[in-house]
């Protein structure tokens, strides 16, 4: 049984949930890189591990939401994401795994090598593929698919917001959160003073916040945004943090009805650099660094990013003396061998520039 529903046993028989990961997930010290950047107590969460397949930080809200789909029996699921998404990879894996069919509704982004890796894993995974140029075609695109699906199918599919991050899928950080206190409380890692995260669509780092709350842990979650502010701010991470604290409590009068205030939120933006996707020297010297130090793969996009701010506040002695998470939520499971044969050809025909064009100057090492 998962943590949250042994603390909760009532959200057992009201949440919708299906285990797709491997959990817990391995808390490791990195004692290489915290020599090098000064931080004797330097901890990483291995959400990469989450899945057998793939891993990640969208196992955790899949678990949920694919969860919901199975409830409703419905045969589609469709979500959003931009060319090379994690979510919508993820979505596909774990929805054919289901025996659901998966539609990704895309929007264009830098070329990058994991660009090409996750769409041919889409295709291979059998997610019906979209690519659409801008917001306003999207729009019209989703409404035109789900109106296509339910005259083919007899049914609407149902739909997954970008990242999972509704309520529903923010309680698989909440969850985490509660896994991360019986980790410490087996001695295999101290309670972190921070914990350093990428803020995308905000619902990891809302439901590690909510969830720390809810386990009495003084852990302070450090958001690093990864994505246009429009997205990622800290009016729309209270209003979730409010709406999830609300959904589970009207489900489990005993789950705690928390506050979050602005006040209390601090989102780290310097590192987000020109636009989405967009790969930081910051950041990919960060990859670098852990790849050099401890053989453990990031990415430019989220992690790298994440990482710098950590370096960064070390190298500054904001740290000293206290300890310090990285919470990894990139995939590390390797698939190349399942796509080598795959020829992009494959793909539909908006998707081939991924593979002719060179990818973005600091992705070529």
């Amino acid at each position: 049984m998962i943590p949250l529903f042994e603390h909760y046993p009532r959200l057992r028989d009201k949440l919708p949930y299906v285990s797709l990961g491997e959990f817990p997930t391995p808390v490791e010290k990195l004692d290489r890189l915290g020599k090098d950047i000064g931080v004797d107590n330097l901890y990483i969460k291995r959400d990469d591990l989450s899945g057998r397949v793939y891993g990640g930080n969208k196992v955790r809200k899949l678990e949920f939401l694919l969860g919901y789909a199975l409830r409703l029996k419905v045969k589609e699921v469709l979500t959003f994401g931009c060319a090379g998404s994690n979510h919508a990879l993820a979505t596909a894996i774990y929805a054919r795994q289901l025996g659901l069919r998966s539609i990704s509704m895309l929007m264009p982004q830098p070329n990058a090598h994991y660009v090409r890796r996750n769409l041919l894993m889409s295709y291979y995974c059998g997610a019906e593929l979209h690519q659409y140029r801008n917001k306003l075609f999207l729009a019209a695109g989703t409404i035109y698919q789900l109106l296509r699906h339910r005259l083919k199918h007899g049914r609407f599919p149902q739909v997954i917001p970008a990242g999972g991050s509704s309520p529903l899928g923010v309680v698989g950080f909440v969850n985490a959160a509660f896994e991360l206190r019986e980790q410490i409380a087996k001695g295999e890692v101290p309670e972190p003073d921070r914990i350093y995260v990428a803020l995308g669509t905000m619902g990891t780092a809302v439901g590690l916040m909510l969830g720390l709350k809810a386990a009495n842990l003084r852990s302070k979650v450090v958001p690093v945004r990864v994505v246009d502010e429009k997205i990622a701010n800290v009016k729309r991470m209270v209003k979730l943090f409010h709406k999830t604290s609300s959904y589970l409590h009207s489900l489990d009068p005993s789950f705690p009805e928390l506050k979050l205030y602005e006040k209390d939120v601090s989102i780290r933006h310097e590192f987000f650099g020109q636009r989405y996707a967009l790969f930081t020297k910051e950041g990919m010297e960060a990859v670098a660094h852990m790849q050099r130090t401890e053989r453990i793969k990031l990415d430019g996009t989220y992690t790298g990013k994440t990482l710098a701010a950590l370096i960064k506040d070390a190298k500054e002695q904001i740290l000293r003396g206290e300890v310090v998470m990285f919470w990894n939520t990139y995939n590390s499971r390797d698939f190349s061998d399942v796509i080598a044969t795959i020829d992009y050809h494959q793909l539909p025909r908006c998707f081939h520039r991924y593979f002719e064009e060179e990818v973005q100057p600091l992705d070529r090492y």
